[in-house]
């Protein structure tokens, strides 16, 4: 009489065990209970864990640690191989891809020992996954042979289409697209024939890889819609992210960066979450690939370094190798030839060991590309023709066409144009069926500058035109204006040589009208998309997300920083240069974080394409936003040449001016004779006399080649200037003919371009209100507390703050129904990193970051600070600095200094300009009557002129 059989232990004593955190007191009750166990009970264990390797890994981890246990007190060697076998595939899930592979090293042995080959079929199959992460290809090929024979053999035609799906992953992980592509479709026959959920899932999604690779985005996209639908309608997460993270690829690939950053971001969230280490790092790889295209170098170098200290811990030389060549791509962009080369050559290394056939090339050319801006013509040419030999051999046609690019750049550098142009052409070819809008950028840039230099300028200027609707295309799917500040450097030349073409009659019909168009789209687009956008309130239910108060806490603790700063170099006792030195870095730290953490919350909201969408103001708008006798005096530059754009109601001239490099050293000289002041006013009374006269010998300098050549055409009141480059360092106002300063014959204001000038005459405002006088006077700034006072009698309905009542609580809730701002205080500007210039307040410093939260519809802002006004001049002509932050808050006007500002003279000036406005006058006379008044007390530019109004200049305050 057999013994009877165990009874199967149910599935409540199973979850209570797995339940039971201290091993030991786990084996104990397993030990007690040993007569309810046996392989079945390890089987139900292999297929519960199976079922949360999809939905939970760690869940599925800690089933296998019980099968291990339950296998050692049953004493089974099958057993184990089934529990070995869990915790393998559970360990690889969870991206332990070299523990992996030793399990099922192990697993495989047992399995074979015992003569069980489906299992021992199943589990080749299944360490093929892990051996192709680690990079063993040959052992991975190896097992797959194996494991073909087993199920051919059994006849198990859906673990042969499985099988296909793993052998796949080890030609694609190679780069070789089509072996992978056949593997894949063989196994999509197999797994749909039985309807085997997580095969169909795969298949898709690696389908879809595959077709990004060869190129065909358009069907890769469908294919990963449909994978991701069918994950979700099954509930198998893990692999609903991994079509996230391969969708956000895609959308990368196709130039909608937005839309790749803040899915990558959102997937990368959620493999943290659901414990996808492999994915999580590959997130952060593709970010940094990302962030190179956007011109963001710091960032991708970071994420690179970030990763492949990830994929190292991971044993993954592949992902680890492309990390080092993203870091070395970044290096290359940053100037940095040597070291990047060297990165290089350590990333081709990698790639070489693990038999990869495309990384090595691909390598060859990013070399090439850096050799060729070290002016290494031959080395770079040798390198770029390797790599298109393979490419043009390849189903790679995107590399290809940088390949064959490059070489044509190398070539028109070389004076070799039948070269150059060849290559081109044969780019261009090939893009006509690829969607590559960065690509499309180039190629067409490159040959219309070949056509320009062959004197067929009518070629040019067509190529140019498309050059710049790929451009605008890539412009207009970012969003978050730090990216497209980013994304637009060195990428404007465009712009410059469609003007230069339409000045030349390329273009056709109204030339000049589609040159003023150039020219504006080339200038402060980004502000102007932000101003006209729906103002951020830090009060929206958003302001409770994880960014904002981490935004929040940042800003307090830079705060808290500055206080520090401040006050130890203000005591009147010895200071400690490595005490202000430490908290000087502490302070860059958290500015670096505070970036970071504003261009992720820029990317996290509703994609509303209404927001996305560039606008543009037509010529014909302009002019009718300014006055009859209003000039626009708008400058551009193209090259080294300096042009002049005479804009009035009935009228437009472009004219060539000067050079850019002459402009240069003169606005250097004056600028030395500004800071002489900073040497204190007994110096300055002294030598009054010499430094107005040396003063007045640079503004002449600049006058005779900026407005000499205008002045016969300057027939109107008022002149409207846009600046463009170092321009918007100049004052023109203050300009000087040898006899009068331009502010003696006409008023003058300043937009940054003509289009935001237009839509700051359009902006919704309050027409009554309050005058919102705000100060922090202190021993550097005595006069401050007059001005307010004195102010207080010029203006109605005055309401002051003082001092720490001077807050920034205030401004929020009290400028909202202003009519005017009026802060007097200390301005910084920094140069270094001009989002943190700022203006002291009660308790806090208010920066560029600070005034993108606020709402400021106010006719008028006026900082009577220091530099105030002052810019970086980012790409695309784009001023970094307090000016932005107001104009994007609301504000219609602006009052701003352009250099440091002398205390005494400022509230004079400041009295003198509201008794005009308060008068009636326009801002522009207002702002004009009180330069005249006050240089009859102070003869020196550097006391009457420091100020400069932007925006709409009509309009007073009665």
């Amino acid at each position: 009489m057999s013994a009877p059989a165990p009874i199967q232990a149910p599935k409540s004593f199973l979850q209570e065990l797995a339940a039971i955190p201290d091993a030991e007191a786990r084996r104990k009750t397993l030990a007690a209970r040993k007569g309810e166990l046996d392989i079945d009970t390890i089987v139900d264990l292999a297929n519960q864990a199976r079922e949360f390797l999809r939905v939970d890994a760690r869940r599925s981890l800690s089933l296998a640690e019980l099968a291990i246990d339950i296998a050692g007190i049953i004493g089974n060697q099958v057993g184990t191989a089934h529990a070995i076998r869990i915790k393998a595939n559970a360990l690889h899930a969870l991206g332990q891809y070299a523990s992996a592979v030793e399990l099922h090293t192990e697993a495989i042995r047992l399995f074979e020992a015992a003569g069980e080959m489906a299992e021992l079929g199943r589990t080749l199959s299944a360490s093929i996954l892990s051996l192709n992460l680690c990079g063993d290809y040959d052992a991975a090929f190896a097992a797959a042979a194996r494991a073909r024979t087993i199920f051919t053999e059994q006849g198990d035609e859906l673990r042969l289409s499985r099988l296909e799906i793993n052998i796949g992953n080890v030609f694609y992980r190679q780069d070789r697209f089509s072996e992978a592509l056949a593997c894949y479709r063989r196994a999509y026959d197999g797994v749909i024939k039985h309807g085997n959920r997580e095969g169909i899932a795969a298949t898709l999604s690696n389908l879809s890889i595959c077709l990004i690779g060869l190129g065909q985005f358009k069907e890769a996209l469908e294919s990963y819609q449909h994978a991701r639908e069918y994950c979700e309608k099954h509930s198998m997460p893990l692999l609903v992210a991994q079509a996230d993270y391969n969708i956000a690829y895609l959308y990368f690939l196709r130039g909608e960066y937005s839309q790749a950053i803040d899915m990558l971001r959102t997937t990368r969230l959620r493999c943290s979450e659901i414990g996808d280490r492999y994915h999580y790092g590959l997130c952060n790889l593709d970010l940094a690939e990302l962030y190179l295209e956007l011109n963001l170098g710091a960032e991708a170098v970071e994420l690179s370094r970030l990763g492949f200290a990830e994929f190292e811990a991971l044993q993954m030389g592949y992902e680890s190798a492309k990390c080092l060549a993203f870091e070395a791509i970044a290096m290359g962009q940053q100037g940095q030839a040597f070291q990047s080369l060297k990165v290089f050559a350590r990333s081709r290394e990698i790639f070489v060991k693990e038999k990869n056939q495309v990384w090595p090339s691909l390598i060859d050319l990013y070399q090439a590309l850096v050799l060729f801006n070290e002016g290494r013509h031959f080395e770079a040419r040798r390198l770029a023709k390797a790599a298109l030999d393979f490419f043009d051999s390849s189903l790679l046609p995107g590399k290809a066409v940088l390949c064959r690019l490059l070489l044509a750049r190398i070539a028109q550098r070389t004076s070799d144009l039948a070269t150059a142009h060849k290559e081109c052409s044969t780019a261009i070819e090939r893009l006509k069926d690829m969607q590559a809008p960065m690509l499309r950028h180039q190629a067409y840039l490159l040959m219309g500058q070949m056509h320009s230099l062959s004197g067929n300028k009518r070629e040019a200027y067509e190529c140019f035109r498309t050059s710049r609707e790929s451009l605008e295309m890539l412009r207009s799917n970012l969003r978050g204006q730090e990216l497209k500040l980013a994304f637009l450097k060195n990428r404007l030349e465009v712009y410059e040589l469609l003007v230069d073409s339409c000045l030349s009659g390329q273009s056709g019909g109204n030339s000049l009208e589609e040159a003023f168009g150039y020219i504006e789209e080339a200038k402060s687009r980004t502000l102007m998309d932000q101003m006209l956008q729906p103002v951020y309130s830090s009060t929206d239910e958003s302001g409770q997300s994880d960014l904002v108060r981490r935004m929040r806490s940042l800003r307090d603790e830079l705060n808290w920083y500055y206080s520090l700063i401040e006050l130890e170099q203000l005591r009147p006792e010895q200071r400690s240069p490595d005490h202000i030195k430490r908290l000087e870095e502490q302070v860059r730290a958290r500015e670096t974080d505070l970036i970071r953490v504003l261009q992720e919350s820029n990317l996290s909201g509703i994609d509303n394409p209404e927001m996305r969408v560039s606008k543009s103001v037509s010529i014909d708008e302009v002019r009718s936003a300014i006055t009859p006798d209003t000039l626009i005096v708008e400058y551009f530059q193209t090259g080294d040449r300096v042009l002049a754009c005479l804009v009035g109601r009935e009228r437009l001239q472009i004219l060539p001016v000067t050079l850019a490099s002459r402009i240069n050293n003169a606005l250097r000289l004056l600028q030395f004779q500004l800071s002489k002041f900073r040497l204190g006013t007994e110096y300055a009374s002294a030598f009054r006399d010499s430094l107005i006269q040396s003063t007045n010998a640079h503004l002449k300098t600049l006058y005779d080649e900026l407005l000499a050549p205008l002045r016969d055409r300057m027939d109107a009141k008022h002149l409207l200037f846009v600046p463009h480059g170092a321009l918007h360092y100049v004052p023109f106002h203050a300009l000087f003919d040898g006899d009068r300063y331009l502010i003696d014959d006409y008023t003058v204001s300043y937009a940054p371009s003509a289009s935001i000038y237009t839509v700051c005459t359009k902006k919704t405002v309050n027409k009554s209100g309050a005058a919102l006088l705000m100060g922090v006077p202190d021993q550097n700034a005595p006069s401050i507390l007059g001005e307010l006072r004195a102010l207080c009698k010029i203006l109605p309905q005055p309401k002051m703050f003082v001092g720490r009542f001077a807050s920034e609580y205030v401004l929020k809730n009290v400028a909202q129904s202003a009519r005017l701002i009026h802060i007097a205080t200390h301005g910084y500007f920094r140069q270094d990193s001009p989002m943190f210039s700022s203006i002291r307040m009660g308790g806090s410093y208010l920066s560029l970051y600070d005034l993108y939260q606020l709402h400021l519809p106010v006719e008028l802002v006026t900082l009577s600070g220091c530099a105030t006004g002052l810019n970086v001049v980012a790409a695309g002509d784009e001023l970094i600095g307090l000016a932005r932050g107001l104009f994007q808050a609301g504000a219609q006007s602006l009052l701003l200094s352009l250099w440091d500002v002398h205390d005494q003279s400022t509230a004079d000036f400041m009295a003198a300009f509201y008794e005009r406005l308060q008068g009636g006058e326009d801002k522009a006379i207002a702002v004009r009557w009180a330069m005249l008044q006050l240089r009859e007390r102070y003869p020196h530019p550097y006391q009457w002129a420091p100020f400069v109004l932007m925006g709409k200049y009509t309009g007073g305050a009665s």
